[in-house]
C-alpha cells in the first residue's frame, strides 16, 4: 500500500501550525513541501523560513520538492531547514549526478522529479543512486489540476526498470491524485501518493487522508 504525502502548499498558511499538527495526527506517512521560485515554474510558494517553521511542529518526514532553477545553491539550506528528502527536477539539473551526490553528502535522501513530457528512460543512468523518483502527473506550478492519464504508463515503465535493475528507489506521484486513481497508481507500482487540494479543500482532511488509504484496497 502506498504512503500518503499531503502537500502543505494547499494548507491554510494563516493556521500552518494547526494544519501540520492535523497531519501529525493523520495516517499520512510524509509531509510534502513544494518549493517554487517563479522561474522554473510560473508560481512562487515559499522558501527556507517556512520550511523551518513546518519542521518545528512536524512529527513526520519532510519530503521537500524543489521546483526551482539551480537547486544546488539551496540544497544545504533546505537540509538545515528540516528536509528529510530533497527532490530536484531532471529538467533543472544539467549536472544531475553531481547534484544527487551533493544531496547524499548532506545526509538527505536524493530524489529526482520528471515533468509530464520527460520520459522515465532519461534517468536510466542514475536510478541506482536515487532514493525516490517523482513522476509529475500534472504540469508543475499550480495545485488543483487535472490528472494526466499517460501517468499510468510512465509508472508501469519505471516500475519495470526498477525490477529489471534490482533497484529499491520509491516511486512518488504528484498531481491530481484522488480516491478515483489511487488504487490504479498503486497497482502500477507507486509507493507514495502526493495530494494537496484534494486533502485540504475537503470538509474533513483527516478522513480524506484515510479515504486515500482505503481506496488502495478497492
Amino acid at each position: 500500500m502506498a504512503g500518503i504525502a499531503p502537500s502543505i502548499l494547499a494548507a491554510d498558511f494563516a493556521n500552518l501550525q494547526r494544519d501540520v499538527e492535523m497531519l501529525n495526527a493523520s495516517v499520512a506517512e510524509y509531509i510534502h513541501v513544494d518549493v517554487m521560485d517563479g522561474m522554473f515554474v510560473p508560481n512562487i510558494s515559499f522558501g527556507m523560513p517556512v520550511c523551518e517553521a513546518i519542521n518545528r511542529y512536524a512529527k513526520k518526514p519532510l519530503d521537500v520538492h524543489l521546483m526551482i532553477e539551480q537547486p544546488d545553491r539551496y540544497l544545504e539550506a533546505f537540509k538545515n531547514a528540516g528536509a528529510t528528502g530533497l527532490t530536484v527536477h531532471y529538467e533543472a539539473c544539467p549536472h544531475l549526478h553531481r547534484t544527487v551526490q551533493h544531496i547524499k553528502e548532506l545526509g538527505a535522501l536524493p530524489g529526482v522529479a520528471l515533468n509530464p513530457h520527460t520520459p522515465v528512460e532519461a534517468l536510466s543512468e542514475i536510478l541506482g543512486d536515487l532514493s525516490l523518483v517523482l513522476i509529475m502527473s500534472v504540469n508543475p506550478g499550480f495545485g488543483g489540476q487535472k490528472f494526466i492519464e499517460n501517468t499510468y504508463k510512465k509508472v508501469a515503465k519505471l516500475n519495470e526498470m526498477r525490477k529489471n535493475g534490482g533497484y529499491n528507489f520509491k516511486i512518488e506521484i504528484d498531481g491530481g491524485v484522488n480516491v478515483n486513481n489511487a488504487a490504479a497508481l498503486t497497482r502500477e507500482g507507486a509507493d507514495i501518493l502526493v495530494a494537496g487540494s484534494f486533502v485540504f479543500s475537503s470538509g474533513n482532511p483527516l478522513q480524506t487522508i484515510q479515504d486515500l488509504k482505503n481506496a488502495q484496497e478497492l
